[in-house]
């Protein structure tokens, strides 16, 4: 079984920096193509701009992928880059807290529009050009996209209610494009973390080092995970070594959802 990707074209979305920039760079490095996609122009040049000037495989694109306009030319720059897009990784989220009492906050709205919509459309598109590559071939895997989603959309915190429903939203939004798109041999699925060391987790912890003990004493595994374990798991899922996978969401968050907080005993 082989989790190659090499020679193989990816589109990677919020891959200026965290967890989407870890997936890119590990793409990178085992021998694919990889257009890396985010709003912030700047942060693709200090991160990945004197690579992309160097290699023929790497190519960055600027835009905000919440216009539609925006999605299509995304698809357009990496066909004349690359002439075809293999992998998908909508790895593109937004956090903000919300109240959920507070009619007149549009946080919920802005988080669906970025974390779901976003990703469905840009999901659509992609596929329209996986079938038309695939020119009706009858076995393999056409195409795989892979989302990135997060525990929170099982966990219950009110004041994450944007988050989480957009989350669950998108886990949904996995399971059916994966029915849908099965006859086309174009798997779907996705990767739900729990608490990565990216870069606003360690600003966070500058901030409440007390917040690192509630993480560790809350996982199983007692630590907080690198962004590089969840890219071990979405190259796992836009590998052929997954090619009998569809409609998962794979979690990666060292057991956090497995125990109860509530340390105290039932009775």
């Amino acid at each position: 079984m082989s989790f190659s990707i090499a020679g193989k074209t990816a589109i990677v979305t919020g891959a200026a920096k965290g967890v989407g920039l870890a997936i890119g760079r590990q793409f990178i490095d085992q021998g694919a193509n990889v257009m890396f996609a985010d709003i912030d122009e700047q942060g693709l040049v200090d991160q990945i701009g004197e690579q992309a000037s160097d290699s023929d495989s790497i190519r960055y694109f600027a835009g905000d992928l919440r216009e539609r306009l925006t999605i299509a030319n995304l698809l357009s720059a990496t066909i004349d880059e690359f002439d075809r897009v293999d992998i998908l990784v909508n790895a593109s989220r937004q956090f903000e807290p919300s109240d959920p009492l507070d009619p007149d906050n549009d946080t919920i709205e802005m988080m669906l529009q970025q974390n779901l919509m976003t990703s469905l459309r840009l999901s659509q598109i992609i596929a329209r050009r996986m079938i038309k590559q695939a020119n009706g071939q009858d076995e393999g895997t056409a195409g795989s996209i892979v989302n990135l989603s997060s525990i929170a959309a099982r966990r219950t915190q009110p004041q994450m209610l944007g988050y989480s429903v957009s989350c669950a939203a998108l886990d949904q939004m996995t399971r059916s494009l994966a029915v849908a798109l099965a006859p086309h041999h174009i798997r779907v699925n996705a990767v739900a973390f729990g608490s990565v060391m990216s870069a606003s987790l360690k600003t966070s912890l500058q901030d409440h080092d007390e917040y690192r003990d509630e993480i560790r004493h809350n996982t199983p595994l007692s630590r907080i995970a690198s962004p590089g374990e969840v890219a071990d798991a979405v190259q796992y899922l836009a590998s052929d070594g997954s090619g009998f996978v569809t409609g998962q969401v794979i979690t990666v968050d060292g057991g956090r959802t497995l125990i109860d907080p509530v340390s105290a005993p039932v009775h």
